[in-house]
C-alpha cells in the first residue's frame, strides 16, 4: 500500500508536470488544488528538491518546479524515494534486500518468489510511465 506521503508526492509532481516551463508553481496553489496540508507538502517538497526532482525560489515571485523534464521522471522513482522500495515484502526488495523473520528460507518460499513475480510486474508498469504520460480519470 501506498503512504500518505507517496500519495501527496505523485500528485504534486503530477500538478508540477501539468505547469512545467511556465515558471514557479506557489506552494499554495499546489495545495489547495491538491488538497494536501501545505506543511505536509512543504516538506515533501523540500525532500524532492534534495532528491534533485524539484526546483524552488523563495519570495514574492516564488514557488516550485520540476527540475527534470516531466518524461524524465517515472512513476516508479517517485514512488522508490517516498517508500523505498516497490516490494510488497522486505524479502522481495531489489535495494532494501532483508530476510523476513518467522519465514522459511528464500530457496524454499512460494510466497518469496511470488512477491518478487509482483516487484518485477510493477516496477515494469511504474518505471513504464512517466509524468509527462497523461493518465485516464477512467480505467
Amino acid at each position: 500500500m501506498l503512504s500518505q506521503k507517496t500519495r501527496y508526492a505523485i500528485r504534486a509532481l503530477q500538478h508540477l508536470a501539468d505547469n512545467y516551463g511556465q515558471g514557479p508553481v506557489p506552494l499554495t496553489d499546489i495545495a489547495e488544488t491538491q488538497n494536501i496540508p501545505a506543511k505536509f507538502l512543504t516538506v515533501i517538497l523540500s525532500e524532492l528538491s534534495r532528491e534533485g526532482l524539484v526546483a524552488t525560489q523563495r519570495g514574492r515571485d516564488g514557488g516550485y518546479w520540476l527540475a527534470l523534464s516531466p518524461i524524465d521522471i517515472s512513476y516508479g522513482d517517485i514512488v522508490r524515494l517516498t517508500r523505498g522500495s516497490l516490494a510488497l515484502t522486505p524479502c522481495a526488495s531489489r535495494f532494501a534486500h532483508e530476510q523476513c523473520t518467522n519465514c522459511l528460507p528464500e530457496s524454499e518460499c512460494r510466497l518469496h518468489r511470488l512477491m518478487l513475480l509482483v516487484r518485477d510486474e510493477t516496477a515494469r508498469v511504474l518505471d513504464g510511465i512517466s509524468l509527462a504520460e497523461p493518465v485516464p480519470l477512467e480505467a
